[in-house]
């Protein structure tokens, strides 16, 4: 469980008991159904993370809604955009196990995030992490309902593969960007978990990938 969950649930169990005191007892259900709600909003399963080699772990449970190749700055990158709806779980981990080199918080707007401009132009938290010989980014964005991003690890810190590190609130995405030469194991439409689905596996350097079962261009089909 999050403490933010604590905190959201004390404070409707207090509305209700002082509903049910001051006014009707049978109004006080509704308090108490939103402080079991946000009970159950924070929780924070245990994840069986793998540990094979090169493997791009989800940051976040949801929906693959995008997976394709991307212009970053002139470079290519494959990008996997997965939704968070209200009802799962919203705890963030990191996609692979290393130092964090960048850390970048850019203010934007609450479009849904089902829409493809909210990559670009949601308020977000960019996360650059270098592992394994490789450089993987990942975005926290709001949505049209989120309204607060949370990021714990600070620039320099050693990551573990799946390891927490943060959470969205009330609805979001998450996008993972890597090199393009990395195997992808997704399709638009799988459901994922955060820390325990595997997106992709890196290739070592000087190793091209040659095989997997999808290609980022035929995700999108």
């Amino acid at each position: 469980m999050v403490r933010d969950g604590y905190f959201y649930a004390l404070a409707f169990i207090t509305a209700a008991v002082l509903i049910g005191w001051f006014a009707r007892p049978v109004w006080a259900v509704v308090p108490l159904a939103l402080a079991l709600f946000f009970l159950w909003f924070f929780r924070d399963p245990e994840r069986v993370i793998p540990d094979d080699p090169g493997a791009i772990v989800s940051p976040g449970d949801g929906k693959i809604t995008a997976a394709s190749i991307v212009d970053v700055n002139g470079d290519k990158q494959t990008r996997i955009s997965i939704f968070l709806n209200v009802f799962d779980v919203h705890v963030n981990r990191s996609p692979i196990a290393g130092v964090v080199r960048e850390i970048r918080y850019k203010r934007g707007q609450y479009l849904n995030a089902m829409n493809e401009a909210c990559a670009e132009l949601n308020e977000q938290n960019i996360v650059r992490v270098e592992g394994e010989g490789q450089v993987v980014v990942f975005k926290q964005i709001a949505g049209l309902l989120a309204r607060r991003i949370v990021f714990y690890p600070k620039v320099g810190d050693r990551l573990e593969r799946g390891q927490r590190v943060g959470l969205i609130k009330f609805g979001s995405r998450v996008d993972v960007l890597f090199d393009p030469a990395a195997v992808l194991q997704v399709k638009v439409g799988d459901r994922v978990r955060g820390g325990e689905s595997v997106l992709a596996f890196l290739q070592p350097k000087g190793e091209l990938a040659s095989a997997g079962r999808y290609s980022a261009t035929e995700g999108t089909r």
